[in-house]
């Protein structure tokens, strides 16, 4: 009896307007936006190889300089304290293709300076008026396009049947209740699923006609795991609707309670969170920590500048005390041992200043870092009331192009500053007068590699997003079925 009324129900969106509107959806927008957003990827890609290239042609520039022992970074350094050392380039995945996610807004490189991390542009800053109209991919394609679409399906699977009077009239023939409502859900579920499904095998067939690598382990799973977390999310509004159109009898009315549960869904509730984490917990920006970090270095190398000066006067009261035939001329030569003695005299005060900016970058940084993460989670937290927001992230993460690649690149390139900080910048005066040999220092370090979490690990990260997801789906399922159960026919 399922099988015959699942059945029944097939036939009957196979032959309504909604399945020729959802087949042109997927036909035209799944496949064509995975064909452009592919094209923007190997142009990324291209950007990346050209900024990886000038990166080694200026370390090989720096080994080869005729600067006196080759050491032209740490000079440059002891003068230049906004000097880029080196830096970590983001490098663009090829599952971007199918989220952009925060790829877009990541800076394109960090940046290694004395004072500290620097930032190189977005791809949101360098393309400002294309992002203005937003980005069409596959993770809002699904998010936005088919869950509007899965509402449709489903707003009058019961309303429509008792506005008619058939649901009385096939209830009648001691047909049981959840039988019914199995085949409504089962059926539209299928028809919408099977349009969506070979839409997708479409555009890898297109990706991987222009060279897409489709084969590599790490990709097609995770191309399996984003398929199988958008059916999941398809499944919770074909709940939602079922429910509106549950508790609403008339037709009209289910519609618009669906479009406009699918607004606040959708399009409102993610974004709202984030704004009240903004309001709740304020943070201040990454220039502004640079900026502060710069300053509080340039006033401590002005008081060493200062306390040098002082003792530049006071070796030349006592050369002119100890020869005073030179007084005349106003001329003094200082010999390599007055120099010695000097920044004998100047390295308690060079590593104390070392050491005070040192731990005030530390104490800005960790402050940053800690305001930064309490604002996401509670932006995070908040959003998460919607299947939409857990929906994005767990995509997102599954794609390499969301939080779990966004703490990834920072926590890399904190780690390398450190380590420069270490072996570079802390064996650097000042003040300009190194206090250790200069043979020593290394003229530079190459950059860690950007290591992308594995699928386990990441979806360890998004397990919460995905028990919501199934959470949703169970409970408006539920409410669903305990509400028809008790429904006056």
């Amino acid at each position: 009896m399922l099988i015959t009324l699942i059945q029944k129900e097939i036939m009957h969106h196979i032959l309504s307007a909604r399945f020729v509107a959802l087949l042109v959806m997927c036909v035209l927008l799944i496949p064509l936006n995975l064909h452009i957003n592919y094209h923007h990827y190997l142009k990324r890609q291209i950007d990346y190889q050209e900024q990886e290239t000038l990166e080694d042609e200026n370390a090989l520039k720096d080994e080869n300089s005729e600067e006196p022992g080759g050491m032209s970074i740490k000079f440059k350094l002891t003068q230049d304290t906004n000097l880029e050392v080196s830096k970590v380039i983001l490098k663009p995945t090829p599952l971007s293709v199918f989220a952009t996610g925060l790829e877009a807004a990541l800076p394109s490189y960090l940046g290694m300076t004395r004072n500290g991390i620097t930032r190189g542009e977005t791809s949101l800053s360098t393309a400002p008026i294309a992002f203005l109209l937003g980005h069409l991919d596959f993770v809002f394609v699904v998010s936005t396009v088919f869950s509007l679409l899965a509402l449709l399906f489903t707003f009058d699977a019961v309303a429509g049947e008792r506005e008619a009077g058939t649901l009385r009239i096939t209830l009648a023939n001691a047909l049981p209740r959840d039988i019914f409502l199995w085949s409504k859900l089962i059926g539209g579920y299928f028809v919408f699923i099977l349009p969506f499904l070979m839409s997708v095998i479409i555009g890898l067939l297109v990706l991987v006609l222009q060279g897409f690598p489709l084969s590599e382990p790490g990709i097609f799973l995770r191309i399996l795991c984003l398929i199988f977390v958008s059916l999941l999310y398809i499944a919770v509004f074909f709940a939602v609707g079922a429910v509106i159109s549950i508790y609403f009898d008339s037709s009209k009315t289910a519609l618009i309670v669906a479009f406009t549960v699918w607004v606040f869904a959708v399009l409102i509730l993610p974004r709202v969170g984030f704004l009240a984490a903004q309001i709740v917990a304020p943070t201040s920006t990454a220039e502004s920590v640079y900026r502060e970090k710069t300053a509080k270095r340039a006033e401590l190398r002005a008081g060493l500048d200062a306390e040098r000066g002082k003792m530049m006067g006071e070796v030349f009261s006592e050369m002119q005390k100890s020869n005073p035939s030179q007084g005349g001329t106003g001329v003094f030569t200082i010999g390599p041992g007055h120099m010695e003695k000097m920044n004998e005299k100047m390295a308690p005060f060079e590593e104390e200043a070392r050491l005070k900016y040192r731990n005030l970058a530390t104490q800005l940084d960790r402050r940053y870092q800690r305001e930064r993460k309490h604002q996401d989670t509670i932006g995070v937290n908040f959003s998460r009331i919607t299947p939409t927001a857990s929906f994005i992230f767990l995509a997102t993460d599954a794609t390499q192009t969301g939080q779990a690649k966004k703490n990834t690149y920072f926590q890399t390139g904190t780690r390398y500053y450190e380590t420069l900080d270490t072996e570079i910048f802390s064996k650097i005066s000042e003040g300009g007068f190194g206090h250790h040999d200069m043979e020593e220092i290394p003229s530079t370090m190459p950059p860690p590699p950007l290591v992308e979490p594995t699928l386990g690990e990441t979806l360890q990260h998004a397990a919460l997003d995905l028990l919501l997801l199934c959470f949703f789906a169970i409970v408006l399922t539920t409410v669903a079925f305990l509400k028809f159960f008790r429904m006056d026919i």
